[in-house]
């Protein structure tokens, strides 16, 4: 039996009606599922999932925070993830609702790729074996409710930058240089281009430009002024906060994200669908779908 673990969305529409068809489907697929706690309640007779179960896949159901979501939970084990969208944009993620069944009999027959998504971790300097968190998307450093602006000295590999004056950086990777960055001026970067991506938010000086660095780089990040605490939010969902003067630290995770894709979908096409790249033809066709 493959084991699958199953994380969702209950905000979604339609999601208990999916569960319920997976759920039916799952002893002719040869399919073990473990289900997050808040979905048992669609699926009440499958097995619980969790922290560091043992799975050959992680299915997500929602939208591309909830693919996130799931890649969190794997905590860098080399188990493939495979989204389904339930919402509009989707750029994680690999079928819609109506293409889920079809997908995991094409997953499970090997009709698939396996393409490694670079993740970043980061911990407050100095702290070598304290909290750590990882990212799939982008480590933000910003100033909350503070309406001023903040210098962000920013180093890689202890070879000071700059002296960022802006109200917050954001640290991504590749997969994440179409989330929070894009919207902040940032460039779209080609998943297989492995870099670490410094966007400023809200630069206070046009010279501020995102910069590109080799994935290898050791980032560190420190405010020079500022509220006592400055916030860090991961992924757009996990929040904490590192006190005034303090460091952050980020460099990449030695075990990547298995994103599961199959042969008709690559990164322009999805570019293309997502983000109306093309005439207006195209884009009416892409509204047509949303």
């Amino acid at each position: 039996m493959t084991r699958v673990g199953v994380v969702g969305n209950l905000r979604f529409r339609g999601i208990g009606a999916i569960l319920g068809a997976l759920r039916a489907s799952a002893s002719e697929l040869g399919v073990a599922l473990f289900l997050e706690e808040e979905l048992l309640g669609h699926a009440p007779d499958s097995d619980r999932l969790t922290q560091g179960a043992e799975l050959d896949l992680m299915l997500t159901l929602g939208g591309d925070g909830t693919m996130l979501r799931g890649a969190r939970m794997l905590e860098g084990r080399p188990v493939p993830v495979l989204g389904a969208n339930l919402g509009h944009l989707g750029f994680l993620t690999s079928c819609g609702p109506d293409e889920l069944e079809s997908a995991l009999r094409r997953f499970l027959a090997g009709e698939h790729r396996l393409e490694p998504r670079m993740a970043l971790l980061a911990r407050p300097s100095g702290a070598e074996h304290g909290v750590t968190w990882r990212a799939l998307n982008d480590i933000v450093l910003h100033k909350g409710g503070f309406a001023r602006v903040i210098n962000l000295r920013v180093s890689s590999n202890d070879e000071l930058i700059a002296t960022f004056a802006a109200d917050g950086l954001i640290i991504s990777t590749p997969t994440g240089s179409t989330a929070y960055s894009l919207s902040a001026g940032g460039p779209v970067v080609v998943p297989t281009v492995e870099s670490i991506l410094l966007t400023p938010i809200s630069a206070h000086t046009l010279a501020i430009r995102p910069v590109l660095l080799p994935p290898s780089d050791m980032v560190e990040v420190r405010a020079d002024n500022g509220p006592d605490e400055l916030l860090i939010t991961v992924d757009g969902q996990v929040g904490d906060s590192i006190a005034r003067g303090q460091g952050l630290t980020i460099r990449r995770s030695p075990n990547p994200v298995l994103i599961v894709r199959f042969s008709e979908h690559t990164f322009f096409s999805r570019m293309r669908r997502k983000l109306g790249w093309g005439g207006l033809r195209e884009r009416d066709e892409v509204d047509d779908r949303c």
